[in-house]
């Protein structure tokens, strides 16, 4: 079976940094894309970046373009977050996410709050 486990995450000031992990197991990590999804309290889920199979490809939501930073492990079957320059808005629940054998499979998340 399919499983993500996030960790990481933690309460930080504005500006500061975080690195979040995905542990993943159950499929063959280095063949599918996976994702960063997160969701603010009292808001839908939003997607914040992706990467492909093979970690040369990477995509971002506009709001955190040239602060955080998508990379992945194919050997460690970790994916991984930095986060950079954190703003209050970044507060959410993040999880990693991908879709295989025909559905879409996401870890518990972990709770990054960015606060003074």
């Amino acid at each position: 079976e399919v499983q993500l486990v996030e960790s990481g995450g933690g309460l930080v000031q504005p500006g500061g940094s975080l690195r979040l992990s995905c542990a993943a197991s159950g499929f063959t990590f280095g063949s599918y894309d996976m994702s960063w999804v997160r969701q603010a309290p009292g808001k839908g889920p939003e997607w914040v970046s992706r990467i492909n199979s093979g970690g040369g490809s990477t995509y971002y939501v506009d709001s955190v373009k040239g602060r955080f930073t998508i990379s992945r492990d194919n050997a460690k079957n970790t994916l991984y977050l930095q986060m950079n320059s954190l703003k209050p808005e970044d507060t959410a629940v993040y999880r990693c996410a991908t879709v295989a054998y025909g559905r879409t499979w996401r870890g518990q998340g972990t709770q990054v709050t960015v606060s003074s």
